[in-house]
């Protein structure tokens, strides 16, 4: 009689441990680089949020922070992806998570938001900064000081901001 080959021999199990191990030295990376632009495309709208509260504040005449009639309220909601405690007097934000610090400056009508990574960003991002600048007539940039790989489109790195 004849025998039948039943299952696979060491070679092919060792090409294909092989093929798996090569594919998984190339993903690993980019999937890590796509964690990375993510993250920095969230912080970018969760600070970018604020924007639109610090404009009403400052059309009313409120440029101090905090609680009360005469002072803009934040209410910037915690983020995983920061670092920063509340700067408008509410309820401090749960441990783990951080908010963007804003600066408003009345005199000369203008304001920057600064949302640090820390906390759940990704290792590369860790202590780089996102920044919005409102400048006096208002208009808002953006610029961050991660590396330009992980940059959001609309947000280039410092170093790649054009001069005035």
């Amino acid at each position: 009689m004849k025998a039948i080959q039943k299952g696979f021999t060491l070679i092919e199990l060792m090409i294909v441990i092989a093929i798996i191990g090569i594919l998984a030295a190339i993903a690993l990376p980019m999937y890590q680089d796509y964690i990375a632009r993510s993250q920095v495309t969230r912080v970018m709208g969760e600070s970018g949020n604020l924007k639109t509260t610090i404009e009403s504040c400052m059309l009313n005449g409120r440029t101090t922070l905090g609680q009360g009639a005469t002072q803009c309220s934040l209410g910037a909601t915690g983020s995983t992806l920061l670092t920063g405690a509340k700067q408008d007097g509410s309820t401090a934000v749960a441990t783990g998570t951080g908010v963007p610090q804003v600066t408003i400056n009345a005199a000369n009508n203008t304001a920057t938001i600064v949302a640090t990574f820390g906390n759940g960003a990704a290792a590369a991002l860790s202590t780089k900064t996102l920044t919005w600048s409102r400048d006096n007539s208002g208009t808002w940039t953006c610029a961050t000081t991660v590396d330009g790989r992980y940059a959001a489109n609309g947000c280039p790195t410092a170093a790649a901001t054009p001069s005035p």
